[in-house]
């Protein structure tokens, strides 16, 4: 059963929260890196974007110088040799070309453009219709070798109408080597406002990837990350250095309440021993009571006769250390017949003044033969409680006497009686030599004492009449500095009520 028990304990304290922390921290885990993964993808993205931005910001300022510079000039020569020079000034551009008013071809850098109708591509058509720059959306093949994205950017004579166009082709293979140096390892594509991949990169994007999308703000399209796979083992590794330590704290955990567990056991078992031993002696005191105090009343009886048969001194003194160990004998089987009765038979309401006015003789008469101070502060009002009367004093003189006894010459007893709104506190304070921090544990064990010939049984007595009256006695006290004993009991009403 016991075995069954610690499983289920560890059950509950490691394993459920083993998996919940598992658990937590995996979607932790990986929710942390998709996120970085996302953040990765929008890095990427940001990259290529302010590229593609620049570079379309660069190629149109390069078209508006060579427009401003063609439109200075009247010789196609001339023309012919500034365009071939600005081409040559960026490696960006596959070709250059200039076409008048309706799209025919005028002059340009490379001999193939002479034969390409410019009327059909869509870009040039919308040039003519909007009279503003262009994008072409489609990549063309210049050579088998080369492919390129046609930009144009219209000339206007001064009543704003179209009189030239200047454009030229741009790369897509230098733009891929930009690509590819900024970003080696990332899957991209560009997307025209259709959807169409104009160009990709190490591979492009393909069906089932997850993408990141970002639009280029100078031009109509779309620049698409591939965001990386999920990284099971990257993911279960992180999971494993953070699920480690919680592993180890909750064992840890688990080994503190099983060491709180089997102290309180063993605590309990202490307890249950002491309470066990003091049923035993109070069972086998309350079987032999009789038969013990019968033959003692005898011996006791036969004494005295002796006693007065014989008067010589040394007989005399025989017979009183008699009489004292039977008188001792009697008191012993008295306290084991308290021990052995669970509860208080006999109960009364009854004033504390009264019972500490009744053994007050007793008390001072002890404490001026020992030459100790003695005084009290009982309250005027009455404080009544509900117990055995003769059990009640019998705590209180045993306490006094206890006190009394730890004391010298000049030493000081005060008794002192305060009330809360349920409860009596009588305290009983000495000057004595106080008790050693060592002992203090085991004041209350049954036969444990530190006096020469006391049996043990005085504070186990007094504990059991308290508590047998709903009550409690703490004691405080260290070695040569007295002892204080504050015995709490329930005023009559809240332990009749009770």
């Amino acid at each position: 059963m016991k075995r069954k028990n610690n499983y289920f304990l560890y059950i509950i304290i490691v394993i459920i929260p083993s998996i919940l922390g598992m658990l937590s921290i995996y979607h932790y885990v990986g929710d942390r890196e998709e996120t970085e993964r996302l953040g990765d993808a929008k890095w990427i993205a940001t990259i290529h974007q302010k590229n593609w931005d620049q570079f379309i910001s660069e190629t149109v300022t390069t078209l508006d110088i060579l427009a401003l510079s063609i439109d200075a000039q009247n010789d196609m020569e001339t023309i012919r040799e500034v365009v071939r020079r600005t081409q040559l000034t960026d490696m960006r551009y596959g070709s250059m070309f200039l076409l008048d008013a309706k799209g025919s071809f005028e002059t340009g850098t490379s001999e193939l453009l002479k034969n390409h109708d410019f009327t059909n591509d869509r870009y040039i058509q919308e040039i003519m219709r909007t009279n503003d720059l262009i994008i072409s959306e489609e990549v063309e093949t210049l050579t088998p070798e080369q492919q390129v994205i046609g930009i144009a950017n219209p000339i206007l004579d001064v009543n704003f109408q179209l009189e030239k166009i200047v454009g030229a082709h741009l790369r897509v293979d230098y733009m891929q080597n930009i690509m590819q140096i900024l970003t080696p390892d990332a899957s991209i594509s560009i997307t025209n406002s259709s959807g169409k991949q104009i160009m990709n990169m190490n591979g492009g994007i393909g069906k089932n990837d997850q993408v990141y999308t970002v639009p280029i703000d100078r031009l109509p399209w779309n620049i698409e990350v591939s965001i990386s796979d999920v990284d099971s083992g990257s993911i279960l590794r992180h999971t494993a250095i953070f699920f480690l330590p919680l592993f180890i704290l909750l064992h840890i955990f688990f080994f503190f309440i099983k060491y709180f567990m089997l102290k309180k056991h063993a605590k309990n078992a202490e307890k249950e021993n002491e309470i066990q031993k003091l049923e035993l002696v109070g069972n086998l005191a309350a079987s032999t009571a009789h038969e013990i105090r019968n033959p003692l009343t005898g011996v006791k009886g036969l004494i005295q006769l002796l006693s007065e048969k014989h008067k010589h001194e040394e007989d005399q003194y025989y017979f009183s250390i008699i009489n004292n160990e039977i008188s001792r004998i009697n008191e012993i089987v008295s306290e084991f017949l308290i021990l052995g009765k669970p509860t208080i038979e006999k109960k009364e309401y009854i004033y504390v003044q009264d019972i500490i006015r009744e053994l007050e003789p007793l008390i001072k008469s002890e404490a001026n033969l020992a030459n100790i101070h003695y005084e009290d502060s009982l309250p005027e009002e009455p404080i009544g409680i509900y117990c055995n009367k003769d059990q009640m004093k019998q705590v209180f003189l045993n306490i006094a006497k206890n006190a009394l006894e730890s004391m010298s010459s000049n030493g000081y007893l005060s008794i002192s009686l305060t009330t809360s709104s349920h409860h009596c506190y009588l305290t009983i304070k000495d000057t004595g030599v106080g008790i050693p921090k060592k002992e203090m544990d085991r004041i209350f064990e049954p036969f444990y004492t530190s006096k020469d010939y006391g049996t043990g049984l005085g504070l186990v007595v007094c504990k059991r009449i308290v508590e047998a009256n709903k009550g409690k006695i703490t004691i405080e006290s260290s070695a040569s500095n007295g002892t204080v004993v504050t015995i709490i009991l329930p005023l009559a009403s809240d332990s009749i009520n009770s």
